[in-house]
């Protein structure tokens, strides 16, 4: 059992206060907030001592900076540490030889085991204190940390403080270097010292039974009250008991045994890269020839092979998600049953294969991904969960209930991997139990060196863990080993190597003589441009056109153990505008010359432990404070694809968001437009980071199995949030979906978009620069069955996905119609049809009747219009939504002729037509169609298939309505019926018992009846006692449901996060309302572009609408048909931009307009009072204009609440603030006066606030430069 509890290692977990003189204080790492009060802090001393310092900079290259406040978040101290001296005529990256040369040591000081403190300032009468704790946070934050230097001007002397804690270093002789400097030395023996790890004895057990209790009571229920006395005495050579002690106290307990089930751990985790951990043997040298033989000569679709080193490239990545895309543009008729919605058979399930692509972040371990089973033949021990372990025990016995499971079954529908067998003897030893005092748990790691020891035989420890054990600090040096699929074991492996004990691990430069070592290390990479770079490196420290490269090589016992390749990031103007990088860094603090852009990098798994160590290292001695690592899509340039490797330590950055350009009115702008570095057209790819900042910050590991049900635009909100958290890493997040990750397989095709609607949720480019393929397991198929009991998932009726928290977000989806079955030769009418149009179709799907929810359903349809589709006869499109009319503009422009095309419409059951506007109904249905051919029918069923004869291909469709029925013969059939619950999902719901009331019903916080389940997005319907029937998550914009489901979810794993506390009862019977408007982009019949943003709500018809009296007034330009385009804009009473109706045959800079919604219309140039005095003829053209694009900006909408800041904060305590008094004066009267409004007027211009909002306009304009130089900046007219 292991200790769960963090210590202070984060910038926002505060230490367990510590007092210093009558002052409780926190420890944290600092903030660039911080400055100005550390400023405050700076005394002569500090200056002569450290010399003139910006602070703000010191904070933003320091690898780790600490910061001491008090109860009132007053800093009471701080200090900044780097990897290398602040002696200006030192080299960063050759420090070593200079401390060698000018002092004398008597242990050897190495980037791995040192750091230097640049600055130190505090309250002088906490100087001691603060000094102290400071330090000792630092060797706690940092165990791998031995000394720490200070070096000084030799004219100058440490202050009284630091002077206590640092002691002068013996000058050599003959120094030459550096004479204006002495070099000041802190051990961490001195402060917080390597723990003393002995044998257990039975004495021990009084110090350890308080320690246990503290933090679980599990064992002692389980096995009594001495169940570790008896434990100790049971020590023998197989099994050894150790403690570590403090001034003669047991402090922490660790249990080792050399009883591990190796065989079990290979069926389950994929150990390749550490010999199955088992010895060598003669036997074992052509495990890997033969695993890469057997999946080349595989016939299953997907190929992937097992790494032996720590990387693969992302060209044979690319491999993978093209032969996805094959199986997906191949289907048999069988599989494009199933894509059909159709009610999967059992024979069908067997025959459609469940394909698996793991995250790509776990390159370095293989190919396989988060635990998945075959659902035949799983061993009732593994079904029931029965395994032996204790809880955070890693013992894997020979003789438990695991051991003597029969291997898994691996069925057709998984992929057919050939287990390696290893022939040599158990290599490893196991952590049985394990627990230590929390003031002691960041010196963890000082219990290996004895348990290696004490087993020189083994070369590996393990342990394992469940997987709601969060990752503790002993855990956090070990590797997480990747579970195979399929996997029986429910817990999680973590694997430490005797070899990362070593201490000469070392990184350096790359030289001419390493390039034969690198060539066999590199060898099963397959990747040749690692050795390609390698010899530009080496020849001439440059690519061909002149691009700065860097080589860099990790070192341990003489051998190479990990190689990385670096060059200048030349594109940085292009990153700082389209990725959110200033969220990590403060751009103008890094020279151009300190970004670098990561092409390979790739470590022996035995030293997975020290890949952030090499990171940090590539920077210092790359004279670099950035990395950039792109990550592109597998459809993308192979050339570029090829120039990077799939590197192994994406886990160590942090992914950066891209950022929503403006679509600039180029031509308008003439010279005034961006720098071609900004508007360039780049190849779409999503980003990675690492900072010098980062470098010493760990990250929160969550092995929670978070399993996503449905690729809807709420299920992947989801997922981005929760992969974009940079200070958290979800390691088992997991998307059930029969395509996959929407925009991952294929290749941007606008005709293929066009075929649908868009809610402008997500664009192609927006899911490439995501690429949640990098943080997300996918599963290939449908969800057909969950185990609430054993908490698994069955997807296509064969493959179990086990999770912990589990989110239904399936949505609705177009299904195959199912005919009414009347009677057409009898004219029967819809009502007296025997069945109802709302039934789930149980037959096989015919080969030309399609539904297109996706992308790849889309894919499906222009194939079979452009190669199958007859030249002649009827094309039917059933429905009459948006997408049935996007259906057929897309079928015109493929080449289909208009009068080929039917249009049957069903009756309507909604209150409102798709568009909810008589002028765009008209332009359409009545005009563009019509001049088109294409022919309208309205109010019809679908009554029968072929006259009822069946048939694998329709011929005909017959329809009925109120009156009298049609026949249309037909060689194609697009349905767009109505969007509603796949059938699958239903029975999956269903007979799990969860509560359906025509949708999933849920509670306002996402819950279902299963506190593990939760639902969201157009599957969910609220719980009646809400009163709210009408509204569902169906109203309001599916992004941001995704989002707040996150922060649900965040709540319960972030720990950096406040609990929020508990709502008042008379806020339980309320659902959440949402801000963020719905969108609806199309391209229509008569190729018409066409927009509408709402305020989210139900559906009302516009007529009653524009009756109410608080409904606003609408501002129309243009007309359909006319010249000018037709462009609406719906004010509210509040003057608030509502409601935006486009209809264009132009293109519409959609992106640009959507951020009209919400805005006041002063913010709009007086848009109004310009209106009504007739200045505004085309709004198209109005908000081209170049004032406009600062509107546009993605940072406008910061700017607008840093503005209401200014206006909401109180000037002092005893004075209102402004927004106050307007509050006030409303509450008296709705209306102002005159007076009134020069009192506020003259108010806000004398307070001072009329001139700040002005400083942050300026400001705002200033430094967003790049994106807006179309606007004069003071001094410039």
């Amino acid at each position: 059992m292991a200790s769960s509890k963090d210590s202070m290692k984060s910038p926002s977990k505060p230490r367990t206060p510590h007092t210093v003189s009558h002052q409780v204080i926190n420890a944290r790492r600092t903030e660039s907030l911080d400055a100005p009060a550390i400023m405050q802090l700076v005394s002569e001393t500090t200056q002569q001592t450290f010399g003139l310092v910006n602070v703000v900079n010191l904070i933003e290259k320091a690898v780790l900076a600490v910061t001491l406040s008090n109860e009132n978040e007053e800093v009471m101290g701080h200090a900044a540490f780097f990897d290398y001296p602040n002696v200006p005529d030192v080299d960063p990256a050759h420090w070593e030889e200079w401390l060698n040369s000018a002092c004398e040591s008597k242990a050897a000081c190495t980037p791995l085991n040192t750091l230097f403190m640049h600055y130190f300032v505090s309250k002088p009468e906490y100087s001691h204190g603060a000094a102290g704790e400071i330090i000792r946070t630092m060797f706690n934050a940092v165990p791998e940390i031995h000394f720490c230097f200070l070096c000084v001007p030799s004219n100058a002397y440490p202050e009284a403080a630091l002077d206590e804690l640092f002691k002068p270093m013996e000058r050599l002789d003959d120094v030459q270097s550096s004479p204006g400097h002495v070099v000041f030395v802190c051990h961490r023996h001195e402060h917080v010292p390597v723990l003393h790890i002995r044998h257990a004895s039975v004495e021990d057990h009084d110090d350890l039974t308080p320690i246990f209790n503290r933090q679980s009571d599990m064992l002692k229920m389980t096995y009594g009250d001495f169940f570790l006395a008896e434990l100790i005495e049971a020590q023998d050579n197989n099994m050894h008991c150790l403690v570590a002690e403090v001034e003669g106290t047991a402090v922490g307990f660790m249990s080792i045994c050399n009883d591990v089930n190796v065989h079990l751990l290979n069926e389950c985790f994929e150990l390749v890269p550490f010999h199955g951990l088992s010895k060598p043997h003669h036997d074992d040298h052509n495990i890997v020839h033969k695993l890469k033989k057997s999946r080349i000569t595989s016939p299953l679709p997907q190929k992937q092979e097992e790494r032996v080193s720590s990387a693969k490239s992302q060209d044979e990545d690319q491999v993978e998600d093209k032969e996805v895309k094959v199986t997906e543009g191949e289907k048999t008729d069988e599989q494009k049953s199933v894509d059909g919605d159709t009610v999967v058979t059992e024979g069908t399930a067997e025959e459609s294969p469940t394909m698996v692509k793991p995250k790509l972040s776990e390159a370095c371990m293989g190919d396989s991904t988060s635990s998945l089973h075959s659902a035949h033949s799983m061993p009732e021990s593994a079904k029931s969960g029965g395994s032996q372990h204790r809880e955070g025990s890693g013992r894997i016995s020979k003789d438990s209930q695991l051991a003597a499971s029969p291997k898994p079954f691996i069925s057709e529908g998984l992929w057919r991997r050939e287990l390696p067998e290893y022939h040599g003897k158990p290599n490893a030893f196991s952590i049985q139990l394990f627990i230590i005092d929390e003031r002691y748990e960041m010196r963890s790691l000082d219990f290996l060196p004895k348990a290696f020891h004490l087993f020189p035989d083994k070369d590996f420890c393990i342990m394992t863990v469940p997987h709601l054990v969060p990752e503790f600090p002993l855990l956090q040096k070990f590797m997480r080993a990747t579970p195979r699929c399929p996997s029986i074991l429910n817990q999680e492996l973590y694997i430490y190597s005797r070899a990362a004990l070593l201490p000469d691990f070392k990184v350096r430069p790359a030289t001419k003589a390493d390039y034969s070592a690198t060539e066999r290390f590199v060898d099963s990479l397959d990747c040749a441009n690692i050795l390609t770079d390698l010899q530009k490196f080496n020849n001439a420290r440059r690519d061909d056109d002149g691009r700065e490269i860097q080589a860099f090589v990790c070192e341990c016992q003489k051998q190479i153990v990990g190689i990385a390749v670096i060059r200048r990031e030349e594109d940085i103007e292009y990153i700082r505008s389209h990725y959110n990088i200033e969220d990590f860094i403060y751009f103008s603090h890094h020279r151009r010359d300190e970004h670098a852009h990561l092409h390979h990098f790739a470590i022996n798994p035995a030293f997975a432990q020290h890949s952030k160590f090499f990171l940090k290292e590539i920077l210092r001695l790359g004279h670099k404070t950035c990395m950039y690592y792109p990550v592109f899509p597998s459809f993308a340039d192979p050339e570029l694809i090829k120039q990077h490797s799939l590197i192994s330590a994406m886990n160590d950055m942090v992914p950066v968001r891209a950022r929503r350009q403006i679509v600039y009115p180029v031509d308008n702008l003439r010279g005034n437009a961006p720098s071609d570095r900004v508007l360039k057209q780049h190849e779409q790819y999503a980003l990675c980071h690492l900072n010098r900042k980062l470098t010493l910050e760990p990250k929160v590991v969550l092995n929670a199995r978070i399993v996503v049900v449905g690729a809807s635009d709420t299920g992947i909100s989801l997922l981005e949030t929760l992969a974009f958290c940079p200070h958290l890493r979800f390691n088992n997040m997991t998307l059930i979906s029969p395509h996959g990750i929407p925009g991952s397989v294929l290749p941007p095709n606008p005709t293929r978009e066009d075929i649908k609607a868009s809610s402008m949720c997500y664009s192609q480019d927006e899911h490439t620069q995501a690429a949640l393929s990098s943080w997300v397991n996918v599963v290939f198929g449908k969800m057909t069955a969950i185990d609430r009991k054993k908490k698994n998932v069955v997807v296509d009726k064969q493959t179990l996905v086990p999770y912990d928290h589990l989110i239904l977000c399936t949505g609705q989806q177009y299904q195959i119609p199912s005919p009414n079955e009347a009677n057409i030769e009898k004219f029967a009418t819809s009502q007296e049809a025997p069945h109802g149009p709302d039934r789930w179709f149980r037959g096989t799907k015919p080969k030309n009747v399609f539904v297109v929810n996706d992308s790849i359903d889309a894919q499906v349809v222009l194939d079979y219009v452009d190669k199958d589709l007859p030249e002649q006869g009827k094309v039917v499109v059933y429905g009459n939504t948006l997408d049935a009319y996007c259906c057929v503009q897309t079928l015109i422009t493929l080449g289909v002729s208009g009068d080929r095309i039917q249009m049957v419409q069903p009756p309507a059951t909604e209150p409102t037509t798709c568009f909810n506007n008589e002028t765009i109904e008209d332009a359409v249905q009545k005009k563009a169609m019509a001049e088109n051919g294409v022919q309208v029918h309205s109010g019809y069923l679908l009554a029968q298939w072929n006259d009822g004869k069946g048939g694998d291909v329709v011929q005909k469709a017959s329809f009925t309505s109120s009156t009298k029925p049609l026949t249309v013969e037909c060689v194609a059939f697009f349905s767009y019926f109505k969007k509603r619950v796949d059938y699958e999902a239903f029975r999956a719901i269903n007979d799990a018992c969860l509560v359906y009331d025509g949708k999933l019903v849920i509670d306002a916080f996402f819950h279902t009846n299963d506190v593990s389940i939760r639902g969201a997005g157009t599957l969910i319907k609220f719980q009646r006692c809400y009163h709210a029937d009408q509204w569902t998550h169906d109203n309001f914009n599916s992004k941001e449901v995704g989002i707040s489901l996150a922060n649900h979810l965040l709540s319960l794993f972030d720990p950096t996060l406040e609990v929020e506390p508990e709502p008042p009862k008379d806020l339980l019977n309320l659902i959440p309302m949402y801000q963020a408007p719905k969108v609806k982009s199309a391209i229509l019949p008569g190729g018409y572009h066409y927009l509408h943003v709402e305020k989210p709500g139900l559906n009302i018809p516009l007529e009653t609408k524009m009756a109410q009296n608080d409904y606003g007034r609408e501002m129309i330009t243009g007309s359909v048909g006319d010249k000018q385009d037709y462009f609406a804009l719906h004010i509210n009473q509040y003057k608030m931009v509502e409601t935006i109706t486009c209809l264009s045959k132009k293109p519409i800079d959609n992106s640009n307009l959507v951020q009209l919604y919400g805005l006041h219309e002063r913010y709009l140039n007086d848009l109004v009072s310009r209106f009504d005095e007739h200045l505004i003829a085309d709004l198209y053209s109005y908000f081209t204009e170049p004032w406009a694009l600062a509107i546009f900006h993605d940072r406008f909408a910061d700017f607008r609440d840093e503005i209401r800041e200014l206006l909401v904060t109180r000037p002092s305590e005893d004075l209102e603030a402004l927004e106050e008094k307007v509050r006030s004066l409303i509450d008296e009267d709705m209306q102002l006066v005159a007076s009134q409004r020069k009192n506020l007027q003259d108010t806000f211009t004398d307070s001072g606030l009329k001139r700040s909002v002005e400083t942050r306009l300026l400001s705002f304009l200033s430094y967003n430069y790049y994106h807006l130089p179309m606007y004069a900046k003071p001094g410039m007219v």
